[in-house]
């Protein structure tokens, strides 16, 4: 098969930043998506529906003339959140899930959530309404390794919460372990889980050996090759649990290649393509159609988009750019280590 036809993806992790960083880098999302959910952790992070309203505004006003791109906009869950305001939110159709940062779990997580209990008027609203939790789901407690807070988050803190509020709909975002692709599969109808580009290809080594490489380090990090290799196949699988959710990252260069570092790994340019070539590895191209474009729309009770995307092996390889630059800095832009003979056909 040197090409396929898909119905137009969607991102359902993204990050956009703001100011100049979000001007150059979302083009490098609308050119190939035709929707996203916006990641708010901004700073001061998106909390109301109305500091979502103003987001989403600065989103539209960066878009470039002639470029179709819908945000589909999320809340920021603290402490203090407004169980009312995030209902009107909803209702009023802008804002599509809530956010749950533990406390100090990745980048501007510092306002997130230390006790659930201190949520639960919030949870107990979404699980009423039918809006989605988006998690990110670590625990943060220093005795916990950093390549075991997945796994512990769903024992100690996941899977409490869904048997106290089974009616909740929930996203675990960014997958990145064996255990998480498992209880996806088996969490029924309330529960999906995001994979990203990055963690489908890169494991912990790709990280470490050889020297540092910043810019693979990302949160949640990348794990052993089994539990790549897990991901893999829950991807291509065709599994309606799994879709895509990038977690594309940006941070400017001297942020990523620095004495510590930013987590992130930046793959809106070159998703596509990559994901094609995933696919193929595996036997699965007729997969990737249900994994980028049509699983996370039914998950989010959402119409599939109708415009389609076309890909096409070429013999010669793709050549994509090593950065992206913005009017905030360069962007390194994600690269497999390998030749991916995927284009995306304009």
């Amino acid at each position: 098969m040197t090409r396929i036809t898909l119905r137009r993806p969607d991102d359902w992790h993204l990050h956009l930043r703001d100011g100049a960083m979000l001007k150059g880098v979302l083009p490098e999302t609308a050119r190939h998506f035709a929707r996203a959910i916006i990641m708010p952790n901004l700073v001061p992070p998106v909390v109301t529906g109305d500091q979502a309203a103003a987001y989403r505004d600065r989103i539209l006003a960066a878009l470039p003339e002639g470029m179709a791109f819908e945000p589909l906009m999320t809340l920021y869950l603290t402490e203090g959140t407004d169980p009312a305001d995030v209902a009107a939110a909803a209702a009023s159709g802008l804002v599509k899930a809530v956010k749950l940062y533990p406390a100090g779990a990745t980048t501007n997580s510092h306002s997130g959530v230390r006790d659930l209990k201190n949520v639960m008027n919030v949870l107990e609203k979404m699980a009423e309404i039918g809006l989605p939790l988006c998690t990110h789901g670590e625990v943060t407690d220093p005795q916990v390794d950093i390549f075991d807070r997945e796994a512990v988050f769903i024992d100690t803190v996941l899977d409490p919460l869904r048997r106290r509020l089974p009616e909740l709909r929930v996203v675990m975002e960014h997958i990145t372990t064996e255990e998480g692709a498992a209880y996806a599969a088996e969490g029924g109808a309330n529960l999906g889980a995001t994979i990203t580009t990055h963690h489908l290809i890169i494991n912990r080594n790709h990280i470490l050996v050889g020297g540092i490489k910043p810019h693979y380090y990302c949160l949640p990090v990348a794990k052993r090759e089994k539990h790549r290799l897990a991901l893999r196949r829950a991807a291509t699988s065709g599994n309606p649990a799994y879709f895509l959710g990038t977690d594309s990252a940006p941070h400017v260069d001297a942020l990523k290649e620095h004495a510590c570092g930013c987590a992130g790994c930046f793959t809106a340019t070159n998703t596509m393509p990559l994901l094609a070539h995933v696919f193929e590895e595996d036997g699965a191209l007729d997969r990737l159609e249900a994994f980028a474009s049509l699983n996370g729309p039914a998950f989010y009770r959402l119409p599939a988009n109708s415009a389609t995307l076309q890909l096409v092996k070429h013999e010669a390889p793709q050549t994509f750019p090593e950065k992206i630059f913005t009017e905030a800095g360069p962007v390194t832009v994600f690269n497999p280590g390998f030749p991916v003979h995927w284009h995306v056909e304009t």
